[in-house]
């Protein structure tokens, strides 16, 4: 993912020695815990039962960009190892390719080069760097006071309803509706069972962004954020606010009024998921994603054998996640805290040439890693259409 300050590519295939990201753009003295980058990266590891069974230690090895725990202004490189790698049954089906996969187009535009073993550089596997990248974001927005969320919204036909306050102070890690959550928990259990999968919906929630991130066109800070949520393998829907229920509205009832609150502009709704012109309106950034179900089944699926062109039924063998959504959480708040924070370097390089910005934040700061300010707890500062 390319900003314009900060960018972050990643390397190796699923299967490979190791695979890693490089970061560039970070600014010197963010300090670096590795046993909170630990934390983050066992967060994509997801529910067990419904997880692949295939166990890494995901280790993570900085070789570059940090000294002394603090970012040093030069590139970071971080590699994980690949341990618990089985490739055999790949071999049996490099002909066949896996419906849902991107076996067949990557064959083609590689030339049939490309690594096939567990999708190669196509895996969700990919997803520890952009953990890895986020964490380094989120560190730089602490300074800011600037808090990324993310939980289940919903789960096949499951939904959960959250506020603000639950979001923030919930201690389950997955969603802060206990019941829907259950009720997910259920779904999942019930796909695995049938040998399938299930696909979901993350929404994520940037709290106490600053207003003036952004702008048009190519600057847009909507188009950023999508761009890098469409690169989340299994993404195939992104929505702010209402999302595509804006388009059952009436102008009305879509435009969120504008009002003072403690001095400071704020708008009683936020259907626009704190977003208007491509630039932060600096009430909460609301985003949602939609997951696909994991491709890789258990159940019997028609593919075509390439070699000898005719069709066949192809049945995997291997160790498949039933629900990847919950895995996906950590990453979906990476991506959005990376991209936040190239805007917010951005506004930063603005502000020390134009001098002090003379529109208020309308957020606050953290303390103690907690959010304080009582304006975030109420329903009407919050998106929530479903």
């Amino acid at each position: 993912m390319r900003g314009r300050l900060l960018s972050f590519s990643l390397f190796g295939e699923s299967h490979g020695k190791a695979i890693g990201v490089l970061i560039e753009g970070l600014p010197p003295g963010i300090e670096v815990s590795l046993e909170e980058l630990r934390k983050e990266l066992e967060r994509r590891k997801g529910i067990e039962r419904f997880s692949t069974k295939r166990k890494e230690t995901d280790e993570p090895r900085i070789i570059s960009g940090v000294f002394r725990e603090r970012t040093t202004g030069a590139p970071v490189a971080v590699i994980v190892e690949n341990r618990d790698v089985d490739s055999s049954h790949y071999e049996e089906i490099k002909n066949t390719p896996r419906p849902g996969h991107a076996d067949y187009p990557a064959r083609i535009k590689y030339f049939g080069y490309n690594d096939y073993r567990g999708g190669g550089h196509f895996s969700g596997r990919l997803t520890v760097g952009v953990v890895i990248a986020g964490y380094f974001a989120k560190k730089l927005l602490e300074r800011e006071g600037i808090a990324v969320r993310a939980y289940l919204k919903r789960i096949g036909c499951v939904e959960a309803h959250v506020s603000p306050g639950e979001l923030l102070n919930s201690k389950n890690p997955y969603c802060p509706d206990e019941r829907a959550f259950e009720a997910m928990v259920e779904e999942m259990e019930k796909a695995r069972k049938a040998g399938d999968s299930v696909g979901g919906v993350i929404e994520a929630v940037a709290f106490n962004v600053p207003p003036g991130l952004g702008g048009p066109w190519e600057e847009d800070i909507e188009a950023d954020i999508a761009s890098a949520l469409f690169r989340i393998p299994a993404v195939k829907g992104v929505e702010f606010g209402l999302g595509f229920r804006f388009a059952e509205l009436r102008g009305s009832q879509a435009n969120d009024p504008f009002l003072l609150k403690d001095g400071k502009v704020v708008t009683e709704t936020n259907n626009h998921g704190g977003v208007l012109g491509g630039i932060t309106t600096g009430m909460p950034l609301v985003v949602r994603v939609a997951f696909k179900p994991a491709p890789s089944i258990y159940l019997p699926q028609r593919t075509v054998d390439l070699e000898r062109m005719e069709e066949v039924t192809l049945k995997l063998r291997g160790r498949f996640d039933s629900c990847i959504v919950p895995r996906a959480l950590p990453v979906v708040e990476g991506a959005l805290a990376f991209v936040i924070a190239d805007h917010l370097l951005r506004r930063r390089a603005w502000e020390g040439l134009v001098g002090e910005s003379k529109i208020l934040n309308s957020g606050i700061r953290l303390q103690n890693g907690e959010v304080m300010s009582h304006q975030y707890q109420t329903q009407n500062l919050w998106s929530s259409p479903f």
